[in-house]
């Protein structure tokens, strides 16, 4: 899909437009987020991604839009896996509900620049350096093996689980001295004349710089999908700024969803094999490619499994709790004569 500088333009100020937009109207003012709020936020950023993809299908024909709704949902399902560990970073900062909202907002933008960065260097390599779909291939099977090994392992437990600080954080902490408390949403304060940082910074930067790890896999992901950056980019970039929203919206759904990393880990090995067969096909060996209303299918068709799957798990798991908790001590009987 031949894209041009004016779009690209059209496309980041539109995208800037939305998330103003969504920061004047839901996320201004620091407040606990309501299931209400954040399902009709969730919806319309689905509605949007929507109407996008229905643009692409309009102006650049059917196969730029079925990639488009692939990566979307791809990334939206890999997104959702960056949720448990978002839920531990809020934990492990003690962030007040009524500012998590903000962190979630700027995190998830220092992420999707981040993204950004990562994309225009994926590009760069796809279209210089055919062999690197073999190793994104391969990398994607790997992961796909590593999750199961882990959901196996009870790896996802997230209520087990404490967040560990990455490199990159702890260099900040140690040369940017913080304050013990929050102020506001103030991201500096000035005590006895020293310029601190606030938690609520450390912890902004502590969601943005985590998804990093995510997108070494989500964005090799999306390129066995798609080769085009403007897709690459517009999926993620959907997929990221409905996360917000998303996080209040599942709640303690997320720790229902137990059979989630096997569902992730089937759609990272589908496309890390659909990679390799590309790779073989760009080779001139004769093998079948996976066409993409094929991979839409199969990552739907797993999800929707996936979910029902987990649902019925986690419903089986609370009859079998209630089933086997102690029953409570009856009330011991009362004289007649004092009533």
């Amino acid at each position: 899909m031949d894209v041009s500088l004016t779009v690209w333009s059209l496309t980041i100020l539109g995208l800037c437009a939305l998330v103003a937009a969504d920061f004047f109207i839901g996320g201004r003012k620091p407040h606990e987020v309501s299931l209400k709020e954040a399902g009709t936020w969730t919806a319309v950023w689905v509605a949007l991604a929507g109407l996008f993809g229905l643009g692409l299908l309009v102006f650049g024909g059917g196969r730029p839009a079925g990639e488009f709704f692939a990566g979307f949902i791809t990334e939206k399902s890999l997104s959702v896996d960056n949720l448990f560990v978002f839920v531990l970073i809020m934990a492990k900062f003690a962030v007040p509900a009524a500012y998590q909202q903000r962190v979630l907002m700027v995190g998830v933008l220092i992420a999707l620049v981040l993204r950004a960065v990562f994309i225009g260097a994926g590009a760069a390599i796809v279209a210089n350096f055919s062999w690197i779909f073999y190793f994104f291939g391969a990398f994607l099977v790997w992961t796909a093996w590593k999750l199961v090994q882990e959901a196996r392992q009870g790896g996802g437990d997230a209520e087990e689980e404490t967040y560990e600080e990455n490199r990159f954080l702890r260099l900040v902490e140690r040369r940017f001295p913080s304050t013990d408390r929050y102020h506001g949403t103030r991201l500096f304060v000035l005590e006895n004349g020293r310029r601190l940082m606030t938690p609520m910074l450390v912890v902004m930067l502590a969601i943005g710089t985590t998804d990093v790890l995510f997108a070494l896999d989500s964005i090799p992901a999306i390129f066995g999908l798609t080769q085009d950056p403007y897709i690459v980019f517009t999926a993620n970039a959907f997929a990221l700024m409905g996360l917000r929203q998303l996080y209040f919206l599942l709640g303690g759904l997320l720790r229902k969803l137990v059979h989630l990393s096997y569902g992730l880990s089937v759609i990272l090995g589908f496309i890390g094999v659909k990679l390799v067969l590309h790779a073989l096909h760009e080779s001139g060996v004769p093998v079948p490619e996976i066409s993409i209303p094929v991979s839409l299918g199969v990552i739907c068709a797993v999800l929707a499994v996936t979910t029902v799957t987990s649902l019925r798990a986690s419903a089986a798991q609370e009859r079998a709790a209630e089933s086997t908790a102690p029953a409570a001590p009856a009330a011991p009987e009362r004289d007649g004569a004092g009533v």
